[in-house]
């Protein structure tokens, strides 16, 4: 093998990378870094490697950013919340030594050859691994077409996806099983900022190469003018939402909640009054933050090091040996969110009926009730049942884009509840999530609309129409638990009177007392 193609010394762990074809690397122009998940200038191990390779060769670096129109939901909310992520880019980018072109379809389809393209002039493509949506797909067709060699980069989360063993069925097998194996993969983060020191070929100016066909998107529409993004065919219905994505936007929100939310994250991140929730999993979702760098500033607000770990094994909460908030957040971050990607990676049913656990499916279908109370999808979408709660969390998700996370579970409950079939409660709540929510389209997102159909759940008594054993949930016990009469001003009804239900109890009174707010 001839000098430079071999490849590279790399600190990205090996169980990250995966070659998804059997081509040569080519004695090309440049290295490609298609970014399509991980869509961020640092904490990023494709990043990293596409470094690593554009120095092992010699080559200038080109950062290609696409973003489609022809997906599934595509919509001026998830265009909008992109494109600020790439308006990002294109600063985090500017005059840092590779190239960089965000390209945004006009018309579906017409991104057809523009990756081609550039990697027929060069020496391989890098590019991102996630597990969802249409993007393995998409990734394994562009790994059949192309001539030169297509790496594929997991920077998912703190395990890379290769080194789980399969789908667990529980939460609690699961955090057993990184008690055991985490630590190791602990050792090593991605570069914060692996730009800093770029000593390449000057990037290529690609705009005769690309521009006439593909050109780089208009300063105007990354900017967020509203006529380009209007010209685009997308769905104009669902309309852009006050969060704005980006990977300066997802730095500002984390620092704000290590600041002056994570010391009561495990007290009040149930109750939607507090705003409690970190509200980074739209940033996490489209790649603008790296669940790394969430670890780091949460276990770093503490002073933690690695020999903080308990020495356990037993899949008991409490492991990281940081305070009982941090700990909460960390069983989010890691333990829910990681379980549902590595059941993702394992299972590419995982967004089918039929992946979910043989006795949900067995006591959904046995304990079904035809005759009961149901709501067309379009009254679900309208926010237009009897349930004031429920209207509140759907009305929610319509004007922010966000979910409360407690809400969530009881809005998925309801769907099922109201819904012809256990099989069209599913399909019904991950098209109202995945049309409306940021964070939807994500394996973290389906793991949540599939617990509330049984997935990492266990059966629960008494056995009930429509549930069966599937863990039963109701707007009144959620109402007693939790404080909401300021989520209710804000998404629910105007009248009093159709509040009556959701009026805080003693103790609740009595704890707003205690904090002034009553």
């Amino acid at each position: 093998m001839t000098h430079g193609t071999q490849d590279p010394i790399s600190r990205v762990p090996a169980s990250r990378l995966r070659r998804a074809n059997d081509a040569p690397v080519a004695h090309g122009e440049w290295v490609v870094y298609w970014m399509i998940a991980a869509r961020r200038a640092g904490w990023n191990f494709g990043l990293e490697r596409a470094l690593e390779w554009a120095r092992s060769l010699e080559r200038p670096l080109v950062v290609l950013e696409p973003l489609r129109a022809g997906y599934e939901w595509a919509s001026d909310r998830l265009h909008r919340f992109a494109l600020d992520g790439m308006a990002q880019n294109a600063r985090d980018f500017a005059g840092r030594g590779v190239a960089y072109w965000p390209y945004v379809e006009p018309r579906p389809g017409a991104g057809k050859g523009l990756l081609e393209t550039l990697a027929a002039r060069a020496a391989l493509v890098v590019t991102d691994e996630f597990p969802c949506f249409f993007l393995p797909r998409m990734v394994a067709a562009a790994a059949r077409k192309l001539r030169v060699p297509v790496e594929v980069v997991d920077s998912n989360g703190l395990v890379p996806l290769r080194a789980t063993p399969g789908a667990f069925s529980t939460a609690f097998a699961f955090r057993r099983w990184l008690q055991q194996h985490l630590a190791g993969h602990l050792e090593l983060f991605p570069e914060a900022d692996p730009l800093r020191a770029v000593d390449l070929p000057d990037p290529p100016d690609l705009a005769p190469v690309l521009g006439a066909r593909w050109p780089a998107a208009e300063n105007a529409l990354l900017a967020g003018d509203a006529r380009s993004l209007a010209a685009l065919p997308i769905d104009h219905a669902v309309l852009p939402v006050r969060t704005r994505g980006g990977n300066g936007e997802a730095r500002v929100e984390l620092e704000a909640f290590v600041a002056h939310k994570l010391a009561r994250y495990g007290e009040r991140r149930n109750h939607p009054d507090d705003e409690g929730s970190s509200g980074l999993s739209p940033y996490l979702h489209f790649g603008h933050l790296s669940a790394h760098e969430v670890f780091a500033a949460v276990t770093g607000a503490h002073g933690w090091t690695r020999a903080r770990l308990a020495g356990r094994t037993d899949g008991k909460r409490g492991w990281y040996g940081v305070g009982p908030s941090a700990e909460e957040f960390l069983e989010q971050l890691v333990t829910w969110r990681e379980l549902g990607y590595a059941y993702a990676w394992h299972r590419p049913d995982h967004d089918r009926y039929e992946s979910l656990p043989d006795w949900a499916r067995s006591t959904l279908e046995e304990n079904a009730r035809p005759d009961g109370r149901t709501y067309t999808l379009e009254e679900l979408e309208r926010a237009a049942t009897h349930d004031t709660l429920w209207n509140a969390a759907q009305t929610e998700l319509l004007l922010t884009g966000k979910l409360h996370n407690y809400m969530r579970m009881l809005w998925g409950k309801k769907i099922l509840e109201w819904s012809p079939s256990p099989r069209e409660a599913l399909a019904r709540t991950i098209h109202l999530n995945n049309k409306y929510a940021l964070d939807g389209r994500d394996p973290n997102s389906y793991s949540g609309i599939s617990w509330c159909l049984g997935r990492f759940d266990r059966p629960w008594g008494p056995r009930r129409p429509v549930f069966g054993t599937v863990r039963y949930m109701s707007s009144e016990s959620t109402a007693r638990k939790l404080d909401l009469a300021d989520y209710l001003e804000r998404f629910g009804p105007s009248r009093p009177e159709q509040i009556e239900l959701f009026e805080p109890s003693p103790a609740k009174k009595s704890r707003h007392r205690a904090r002034g707010e009553g």
